[in-house]
């Protein structure tokens, strides 16, 4: 049954008299990370040159990745195809947990905190990389110097929508099936002992808020991180074609 009270990660294991602990969201972070590692590592195995078996699945799944990533990002930007598709990958296991009767990970607000706040690293480095930090500076003081706080503000409110965002949609989804689960544990003890509504009317459930909310979820948090990312790289570019012309 859920308690409202207890909507944090549960703590698996803990050490030195519960200073230092495990917690669910980090145990299954870490098994669906090994998991993903075994499965890539086994569909790259043994490559031939005509594909066949799993190899046509693995180069359908990697072609589908570079193209998706240089549609929204442009060809000159297919190096971060790798780290979209383990974004995807690993936040679409984070988020249908629930399929297994377990917690999704990013139900957990420190998880989804964790990869809105990578997300924002990768913009802030890739794009200080490209133009450098006086470059970048000088494009949050554009048009005016004044508005720096604001362009400032605008760099924290993107992983703190993009958090809140799947945070709070798995979360829902979560406690709505928790919720259901237990109306029909409740309405089964009229007729018997056994709770047998919960495994016959939770399925519609289960698809709807274990499967298509985290493909959704998935996709939205993936999108938002690739059109945000462009964005700077582009920003970033005009503002060298700029300084370039200016150099001639």
């Amino acid at each position: 049954m859920l308690n409202i009270n207890e909507l944090g990660a549960r703590i698996i294991f803990s050490f030195g008299n519960g200073k230092l602990f495990i917690t669910e969201s980090t145990l299954f972070g870490i098994l669906i990370a090994v998991f993903l590692a075994i499965l890539g590592i086994w569909l790259g195995s043994r490559l031939e040159n005509v594909p066949r078996g799993k190899q046509v699945f693995a180069e359908f799944i990697v072609e589908w990745v570079y193209k998706f990533t240089e549609k929204h990002m442009g060809k000159g930007n297919s190096k971060f195809a790798p780290y979209i598709g383990t974004l995807l990958a690993f936040v679409f296991c984070a988020s249908s947990l629930g399929v297994f009767g377990v917690r999704p990970i990013t139900a957990d607000l420190n998880v989804a905190f964790a990869l809105s706040i990578m997300t924002m690293a990768m913009i802030i480095f890739n794009s200080t990389k490209v133009h450098g930090f006086r470059g970048r500076l000088k494009h949050m003081c554009e048009p005016y110097i004044f508005m720096l706080p604001l362009k400032i503000l605008e760099e924290i409110s993107l992983p703190i929508s993009l958090g809140l965002r799947i945070f709070g949609n798995i979360l829902g989804g979560y406690i709505i099936v928790e919720l259901w689960m237990h109306l029909m544990t409740k309405l089964s003890n009229f007729f018997t002992d056994v709770p047998f509504l919960r495994a016959i009317t939770v399925l519609p459930l289960n698809a709807i808020f274990d499967i298509a909310e985290p493909a959704i979820q998935t996709f939205i948090f993936t999108i938002l991180t690739v059109i945000n990312l462009a964005a700077a790289m582009k920003i970033t570019a005009t503002v060298s074609n700029d300084e370039n012309r200016e150099e001639l």
